[in-house]
């Protein structure tokens, strides 16, 4: 795999990243809303199941933005190091020349 084509693997994976940890937020707030329309209601299932649930959806929030970070971190370096954004002008002058053939 080349360099941009490595780098835009990476970037895909910190985007999807991104939209999980976002998704994991949007559960966490669904669910507490749902403890708090419970308050009312009392339903024993609820009060029993929701903490837990909550906990461990908590947890793999944690995992998540911990993984985000490292690998955002460890694609940030790789862009420094490869110096990607003149790989990417010299690709774009490479199309640029190649359309105009």
């Amino acid at each position: 795999m080349d360099t941009l084509k490595k780098f835009a693997a990476m970037e895909k994976i910190v985007n999807e990243l991104e939209d999980l940890k976002n998704s994991q937020q949007a559960i966490i707030q669904k669910l507490g809303k749902i403890e708090v329309d419970n308050f009312d209601l009392g339903d024993k299932r609820l009060e029993k199941d929701l903490p837990d649930m909550h906990q461990r959806i908590s947890d793999n929030l944690d995992a998540i933005a911990n993984i985000l970070e490292y690998f955002a971190g460890n694609t940030d370096k790789f862009h420094d190091s490869n110096n990607i954004e003149t790989l990417k002008e010299q690709a774009a002058i490479r199309e640029a020349a190649g359309n105009e053939e």
